[in-house]
């Protein structure tokens, strides 16, 4: 495994509750179940973890219990956390009602992770061959943005950095945007995000445009696209849907932060952007066919799920082959 990761996002304690549908206006929900656990930024990081990548935490955790319970959930991971605890507050809370379809609805409360200073920031060194990752999250905050804005610009040139806007991008200021965009090696973003960015159309053309007009140092990016997979393009020119994998979905909370944590695991060790997308698309697949956002997959049952995936498609080739 080649450097680390060096997450300098949010993380954030999630309380979940399943529900057979969300409850109209004015009524009320009894909950199937209920789980308190570590989410946001969380997620992602597990996914490398899991995957054979170390993995740090530079952001902020507050004081109090949800600071006290995050911080617990990632020495239970082996992510350590490079800065002190936040004096201000307690991290903040988000709120997820996962209905029978699995699709998933929040309502969060910013803690200490909304507040950051360079000074918060200093005890976060890179060394060469880490990975920096950030999400739109902190960088949608006021009293985190401008901080972590500079901080990433400042960033040694050989250092890649990795941005997923996330949903919350429209509340990203433009200025913002634009400086984290112009550093970003590598983008990764499902197709509504990469149109708030650079337009409506297709993905390819999209995809062609981010690279072209906004992300002029980026390797590639990537457009998720749920199940359907993902769609990879390259600076160099080139291409490639990579189709996702049908599975029976239960959860699809935290799907994309486990799909961006195993991606850039698979490149840190060396893989092709195209062969780390359909890993990553594998590792998404295998985590929304389990409860909880943070149900990322071991990099042993990502392999082993390809394999069982490719001997399937062989199979299935061979007995057309016999029939023509």
């Amino acid at each position: 495994m080649s450097g680390r990761l060096v997450h300098v996002g949010s993380a954030v304690v999630d309380y979940v509750y399943r529900i057979d549908a969300l409850p109209a206006a004015g009524t009320e929900k009894t909950a199937s179940a209920y789980a308190r656990v570590a989410g946001g930024g969380f997620n992602m990081m597990v996914a490398a973890s899991r995957t054979g990548m170390t993995v740090v935490f530079g952001g902020q955790l507050g004081t109090g219990p949800d600071g006290d319970f995050l911080r617990a959930a990632f020495a239970a991971e082996g992510i350590e956390t490079l800065t002190p605890p936040s004096p201000l507050m307690d991290s903040g809370n988000c709120v997820a009602m996962i209905s029978g379809d699995a699709e998933r609805t929040f309502v969060s409360w910013p803690g200490a992770e909304s507040r950051l200073t360079l000074d918060m920031m200093a005890p976060v060194q890179v060394v060469q061959d880490d990975w920096v990752f950030t999400s739109g999250y902190t960088l949608s905050y006021p009293g985190s943005r401008d901080a972590l804005a500079d901080w990433i610009e400042a960033l040694p040139a050989d250092i890649p950095f990795v941005f997923d806007p996330t949903p919350v991008i429209a509340d990203i200021p433009r200025s913002i945007l634009d400086r984290v965009l112009a550093r970003t090696n590598w983008l990764s973003c499902n197709t509504d995000e990469a149109a708030e960015i650079a337009g409506a159309g297709d993905a390819q053309t999209v995809a062609i445009r981010l690279l072209a007009e906004h992300c002029p140092r980026a390797e590639g990016v990537v457009i998720r696209a749920g199940a359907h997979g993902c769609l990879v393009r390259m600076a160099e020119g080139g291409t490639r849907s990579v189709p996702g994998f049908k599975v029976e979905a239960v959860d699809t909370n935290g799907a994309g932060d486990t799909h961006i944590g195993a991606f850039v695991s698979g490149l840190s060790r060396g893989m092709r952007a195209c062969d780390a997308a359909r890993y990553a698309n594998a590792a998404a697949a295998l985590s929304v066919t389990r409860h909880g956002g943070s149900s990322a997959p071991t990099d042993s049952e990502i392999q082993e799920f390809l394999a069982h995936r490719d001997r399937a498609a062989s199979a299935q080739g061979q007995e057309q082959e016999a029939t023509t």
